[in-house]
């Protein structure tokens, strides 16, 4: 859980990107979606193979 104060002469806009930027930070959001519904485990599967070709795909581009 987190807490955000707010600061003296701090709008409520920047108080809310402030706890907004804490959330996705922390990687809460990531797992929330991931949790939203039932993955079957070829599912699962094919994700992952497809986060390491990704991942591939960046590397050599970073490298070229």
């Amino acid at each position: 859980m987190f807490v955000v104060t707010k600061k003296q002469g701090e709008s409520d806009d920047a108080l809310i990107a402030r706890f907004r930027k804490k959330i996705i930070m922390s990687g809460l959001m990531l797992e929330l979606r991931d949790k939203e519904r039932f993955k079957k485990p070829s599912e699962r599967r094919k994700e992952k193979k497809y986060k390491i070709e990704f991942q591939r795909m960046l590397e050599k581009k970073r490298n070229y």
